[in-house]
């Protein structure tokens, strides 16, 4: 067999087994089995690119990211439903259409929550995907939908054209995972599964959106040529037979019938592995809902009826005090055991002191309670007149539970942060950053491998990370001593980064990548900014009174002088690179907007940040020059408006020679 042929058997084979994962939920092959199928053909599509297919399995993880979205015009509007909120809705939205058409049929589904987008295929390939926007205009986000792997990248026996509409959404499982991994690295959390689904395919970066494994349900067949149906359900046992994952649907000839089912619906809503908030009815004859017509908005053959959140009351048994991995004191309410949106509920967020003393929440209280976004447990209010005698207001520690470090209030939040630099609590968090891709960039030091070793007591501390030996590593994989090596020559080679990884690894507050980069340049060493004063680091581009108080706490406590010193022991570079720079823009700042393809981002900022200059995001009075590249947006126009010189990559790069 060719290398052509092998390539095609391959990716047929794979989108198969992804539609018996992903769609059925029935798996023909083992993980093994797939991921060798799956390097065969990365091997092969590298040695013979001329093959590659746009829907090939490989194509799903994401490539180079893009600089924007583009507008697409829908074919057929993507139309927003009349939403219901009670029986009594449903009933008169029945007697309305019976008025016209005595015979009638419904088809009752689950209103999924998540993100409308619309597929479509041309010859059988999936060519392009769109939001639903503002269900006439919307976004091209092809590159995100196909990493969705329950999403067929190509249909047999198909029609010229064929448009369907889903409902993209992160399954509860993910989310869960999702946001306890972002809590670990101490990145805000989502609030429920519809943002973070949102939230991934409005990703210019493919490679994000395939990382948080977002799926998606079909629920309408918007346009399709050469074939004709007379139902709605009709075409969802079309779509179905075609592979694609399609929304469960019960069929309802009376308005009780439609009722009993929206009922039913509501009652598993949280046996679903995705969030519904509410059930959607439709009139399943084609015909009728050509007669019955839309309004300016919403379709009159159509309704969703949504479910009210439910609320029950609890006593609030005591409240504990959870240490986060950024060093954030959290409140949280133990509560009595009490039965909420499926699930029985313990406990629920407080936020921070703040909330507590907005709503007056003492320990003993009746509270009245609801999951939020049908997850996360939240306190609504306190039911005062069952208040015991003699409660107190509460009020967080001064001092860490964990700890029993000082805790201090952040200067521009509520949040109460714990202030010691070796808090065991935090110290998954911290190794987290220090090995991340911008800071030292130890490549297979990841969560779970860092979990291992601080359980086993090989880390206490990011230091400790260049005393591990291959006897602390090999029993950490089954490959044992290869596996082991790898890992400790990455660990080798991160000693060499510049200095500028380093500070930025180090985890000090409001020192991001730039700052940090600018404090390399500034002081050159780490000996010379541990000894900076105030004074000193406000004069720094960039840094300011607070980020220059918190350098100088974080140097001041005596747990991360000796950090920095097990690191300067174990051969930890501590000074800056020495780059051939000269200072052309010194006091200039550069506006990057559009795609620039003679260079990237990061290259261009490089450029200038060496030569004395700054990058900023957005155009105003103080910038010098805006770089323009392709499809050159807002940034263009108010540089004109406000005078600014706009330079075109060729300008630039006269400039830079």
């Amino acid at each position: 067999m060719n290398p052509k042929e092998r390539i095609e058997q391959l990716s047929k084979i794979l989108e198969e087994a992804n539609y018996k994962y992903y769609v059925q939920d029935a798996p023909t092959m083992a993980d093994f089995e797939y991921d060798a199928l799956l390097h065969e053909l990365e091997q092969l599509e590298a040695a013979h690119p001329e093959f590659v297919l746009p829907t090939s399995p490989t194509q799903r993880v994401g490539g180079e990211a893009l600089s924007r979205f583009e507008k697409v015009e829908h074919i057929v509007p993507l139309e927003s439903l009349q939403d219901v909120f009670s029986e009594e809705e449903v009933e008169d939205f029945d007697a309305r259409l019976r008025s016209n058409a005595q015979k009638l049929g419904y088809s009752v589904e689950p209103k999924i929550d998540g993100l409308s987008v619309a597929l479509e295929y041309v010859d059988g390939v999936f060519v392009r995907g769109a939001t639903r926007g503002d269900g006439r205009i919307g976004e091209d986000v092809t590159h995100n939908l196909r990493t969705i792997r329950s999403i067929p990248m190509t249909i047999e026996d198909a029609p010229h054209r064929l448009i369907v509409r889903g409902e993209v959404y992160m399954p509860k499982t993910v989310f869960e995972e999702l946001n306890a991994k972002r809590e670990m690295l101490g990145q805000s959390l989502f609030a429920n599964p519809r943002n973070a689904a949102a939230g991934s395919l409005r990703q210019l970066d493919a490679s994000i959106a395939a990382e948080r494994k977002l799926d998606i349900m079909i629920f309408n067949l918007q346009y399709v040529e050469g074939v004709e149906f007379k139902t709605h359900r009709e075409t969802l046992n079309y779509l179905r037979s075609k592979k694609f994952k399609v929304v469960e649907s019960t069929l309802c000839d009376t308005a009780s019938d439609t009722i009993a089912t929206i009922r039913r619906i509501g009652q598993s809503r949280h046996e679903y592995p995705f969030d519904i908030d509410g059930a959607v009815v439709k009139v399943d004859e084609l015909t009728l809902r050509t007669v019955f017509g839309s309004t300016a908005k919403c379709p009159r053959w159509a309704c969703a009826y949504k479910y009210p959140p439910e609320i029950k009351e609890t006593v609030l048994e005591n409240i504990v005090i959870q240490v986060g991995r950024t060093g954030v004191l959290t409140p949280k309410a133990v509560v009595a055991p009490v039965r909420l949106a499926g699930t029985t509920v313990t406990n629920a967020t407080l936020h921070n002191q703040d909330f507590i003393s907005q709503k007056d929440i003492r320990i003993g209280d009746t509270v009245r309670i609801r999951k939020a976004g049908e997850i996360i447990p939240e306190i609504l209010e306190v039911v005062v007149s069952k208040r015991p005698e003699q409660s107190e207001p509460y009020l967080l520690p001064t001092t860490c539970p964990v700890c029993g470090a000082k805790v201090e209030r952040d200067e521009d939040g509520a949040a109460l942060r714990c202030c010691g630099v070796q808090c065991p609590a935090q110290l998954s968090r911290n190794i987290a950053h220090f090995v991340c891709r911008g800071a030292m960039d130890i490549e297979g030091l990841g969560d779970s491998i860092v979990e291992q070793l601080i359980a086993s007591g090989k880390i206490a501390s990011p230091a400790d990370i260049y005393y591990l030996t291959l006897e602390d590593l090999k029993s950490l994989w089954k490959s044992g001593s290869k596996a082991a090596q790898k890992l400790l020559d990455a660990i080798e080679a991160s000693k060499q980064n510049d200095l500028s990884k380093l500070i930025y690894a180090l985890g000090i507050r409001q020192v991001g990548e730039k700052a940090a980069k600018v404090l390399a340049k500034t002081f050159r060493t780490m000996d010379d900014l541990m000894a900076a004063g105030l004074n000193e680091l406000i004069e720094v581009s960039d840094i300011g009174a607070i980020t220059a108080n918190n350098i100088i706490s974080w140097f001041s406590d005596p747990n991360a002088r000796q950090m920095i010193e097990r690191l300067r022991e174990a051969g930890v570079n501590f000074e800056a690179a020495q780059t051939q720079t000269d200072d052309r823009f010194a006091g200039m700042t550069f506006v990057l907007t559009g795609a620039l393809s003679l260079f990237t981002r990061e290259a261009a900022t490089e450029q200038i940040e060496n030569m004395g200059g700054k990058v900023s995001g957005s155009v105003s009075k103080k910038t010098t020059f805006v770089v323009a590249g392709e499809n050159a947006g807002s940034k263009l126009k108010k540089a004109g408006e406000l005078g600014i010189s706009v330079l075109s990559e060729e300008d630039f790069l006269k400039m830079l020679a």
